[in-house]
Formats: C-alpha cells, structure tokens, sequence
C-alpha cells in the first residue's frame, strides 16, 4: 500500500472501535504516526498493539472528547509527544437509542446531543490554532446519513451540526492552508461492539425503532447491503491526503448510494 501519510501526524478520535479503529489502522498501514484518542483504554491498547505489531508508531489517550477540556487534552498530548498534526479525524459518536421523537425523555436528548456533536465541535476547536501555525492540516469530521433517516432525530440533529461545522469551517480556515471535509457513513455492519453505547436493557420501543431504522437503510440503498468500517477508512483516509488538496467543505456519502 502506498505510504501517502508516511511522517505524518494523525490523531483520530474514537479509535479504539468501528470505523475510528479501521482509520486508526489504516494510516498507520500508510505511515501515519497515529494518535488514538479514546475513554475506552483497554480497547485503544488493543489497536495500539495491533498497530505496532505491525511495525506501526501509535499512541494512546485517554480523554472525553464530549468536554473542551478533553479534546484539548487530545490535542495538546499529540503536540507534546510529535510536534504537529498534520490530520485530525473526528469520529466520535453514533445513536444511542432509536423511537420516534417523541417518545424520548429530554435527559436521553441530551445524551444524543452530548455524544455526536460536541466532541467534533471541540475537537475542531482544540485542533485549530495548532493547524493555523503551521499553515497546514486537513480535518475529516464523521456525520451521517441519518440526516434523512427515521427514529433518530437528536442524533441526526447532531450529525446535521457536524455537516454544518464542516461547510463553514472550511470557509474560514480556507486562507490558512487547513481543509476541512466531512464523510457521512449509512449503514455500517460493526459486528458486537467491543464497547455498548447503552448499558441499560432496551425498551420494546426502542427494539421497534431499531428495527425500522434497518428496514429503511436496506431499503433505501441501492447496493442492498451495509458497508464496513473499512470502507468508510477508505475514503476518510482520501479526504486527508495530499491528492484531496483541492478539496475542502465537502460532505461524501460513502453509504451504497443512499442518502438516508
């Protein structure tokens, strides 16, 4: 594989499983230097192991990106151990429960809130005057699809924000040399995930709402099946490269061809 990241610095956050993971693994195939940034230690150690058996560099961090003070914890870490970031993926999120609107209490709201926007909101932040230094940087933030979706409207009101914060971000960061672009999955088969967005039971509600969300999302991709994490790697890893260098405020759907 070609090494388009070789003595480049990443930092990808919410590495430690699904789609953060593959992007995490995939830049260091390239030569990345790779920084995962996680709450989920065990987890993030794993990809660290898998990485550097491979031959990789990659660091771990723990922090919680739904604070500023975490995502500028991040940040300053991959400063302290490499000196630069040259990539920043924001990939932090996904639903937590899925039901009509109406049917979810106001603190699971928040939740949906608090996990899928604010960490690329801070994150970007937090990013941002390291980029503008050095007059360089591509940031890839994560959205989704979910946007024209059913049974998940505060976590697509979220990943609508993260859609927003890349078309004006973009145009503001455009003078600086930093490009900013978003890629939006659909349907992802993660396979059990190693870290459960909920540890509390289900309710038939929500059963009902998850079931409705698969339906719509095989009926209304074309290529008739869910895409893998490895996938949206792909075109993530795209996005951050030097050939992307024309490209900024951009939002890719890597989901099959549907659009929700």
């Amino acid at each position: 594989m070609e090494q388009r990241f070789k003595n480049k610095v990443v930092i990808v956050t919410g590495a430690a499983q699904g789609i953060g993971k593959a992007c995490a693994i995939r830049f260091a195939r390239e030569g990345g230097e790779i920084v995962i940034a996680d709450r989920a230690e065990k987890q993030a150690r794993l990809v660290q192991k898998q990485i550097r058996d491979k031959g990789g560099i990659a660091e771990v961090c723990v922090v919680d990106l739904e604070t500023s003070a975490g995502a500028k914890e991040a940040m300053q870490t991959t400063m302290d151990k490499f000196g630069r970031i040259d990539v920043s993926v924001h990939n932090v999120g996904g639903t937590i429960w899925t039901k009509p609107f109406w049917e979810y209490p106001e603190d699971q709201i928040e939740k949906e809130i608090n996990r899928s926007l604010w960490p690329t909101l801070w994150c970007c932040r937090a990013v941002i005057p390291y980029m503008i230094e050095q007059k360089h940087g591509a940031i890839v933030n994560v959205g989704s699809v979910a946007t024209r979706g059913i049974n998940r409207v505060p976590y697509s009101a979220a990943k609508g924000g993260v859609q927003a914060i890349t078309t004006c971000l973009a145009l503001e960061l455009a003078e600086h040399g930093v490009r900013v672009n978003c890629v939006n999955p659909g349907g992802i088969d993660q396979g059990e995930r190693a870290i459960p967005r909920t540890t509390e039971a289900l309710t038939e509600i929500d059963q009902a709402g998850m079931q409705g969300v698969i339906d719509q999302t095989l009926r209304d991709t074309p290529m008739r099946r869910y895409g893998t994490p490895e996938e949206e790697a792909a075109a993530i890893c795209f996005l951050a490269a030097d050939e992307a260098s024309y490209i900024t405020g951009e939002t890719l759907n890597v989901a099959g061809g549907g659009i929700g």
